[in-house]
């Protein structure tokens, strides 16, 4: 036991617990996904955002708006992808501004690129950029944490991705249409949820295709369940 006495010891150890319960930046340790289907693109992710070991936010919507057809999925510090999502859509709404055209999927993705690049010492931010354009069509590029730009059929990421790389080699498949595209989504990232501590809440997601974007959310029992008691 601590007495009142020894201030500096009782200082040290509540010090101690502190850091123990909350340690760290607010980050999105979490479980975020993509994949492309003919004419568009499904990105989704969890809701939860921690401080270390506590919950800071259990409905987080990291499924972030970068242009009328381009979205990204955050994972990383929380400070640092709210930034660089932010940078990246001044800088496409200026490109819409100037050319009067939505801006290509394939620049949102290298101007995240770029600024992650440029400051890979500064930044935690792991995060895929997906949407539609005319040109290509639906695209998906994951941006990893040294700022590359890597365009793939479907991408995960975030903590919870170390779970779910064997289901997604296992269950994706060239030609899925938008419904099992959706289902691939939730069902990958309800798996991720189930098995990694740092993601859960709901699951998000936005379907992206020429008309525009549908946002879906689910929760409670209508997330995948992946064993019975």
């Amino acid at each position: 036991r601590v007495h009142g006495g020894n201030t500096s010891l009782r200082a040290a150890m509540d010090f101690a617990l502190a850091a123990e319960l909350k340690k760290g930046e607010v980050n999105l340790g979490t479980s975020i996904i993509g994949v492309q289907f003919d004419g568009g693109v499904v990105i989704g992710a969890d809701s939860r955002t921690t401080t270390g070991s506590y919950i800071a936010n259990r409905v987080t919507d990291k499924v972030t708006p970068l242009a009328d057809y381009v979205y990204c999925c955050r994972s990383g510090s929380a400070a640092d992808t709210q930034a660089v999502a932010e940078a990246v859509k001044y800088n496409l709404a200026m490109f819409r501004q100037m050319t009067g055209d939505q801006p290509p999927v394939r620049i949102a993705a290298r101007l995240v690129g770029d600024i992650v690049y440029q400051n890979k010492d500064a930044l935690s931010a792991g995060i895929i950029v997906a949407g539609y354009d005319k040109e290509l069509g639906g695209q998906v590029y994951t941006v990893p944490l040294g700022g590359g730009v890597v365009p793939q059929p479907f991408s995960i990421g975030g903590s919870g991705s170390t779970y779910i790389y064997g289901w997604c080699d296992a269950h994706y498949k060239e030609g899925m249409t938008r419904e099992e595209c959706i289902e691939f989504c939730k069902s990958g990232l309800a798996l991720a949820m189930s098995r990694d501590g740092s993601s859960g809440g709901v699951i998000r997601l936005a379907i992206i295709d020429a008309n525009g974007v549908e946002r879906l959310m689910f929760s409670g029992d209508e997330i995948p369940s992946w064993y019975t008691k």
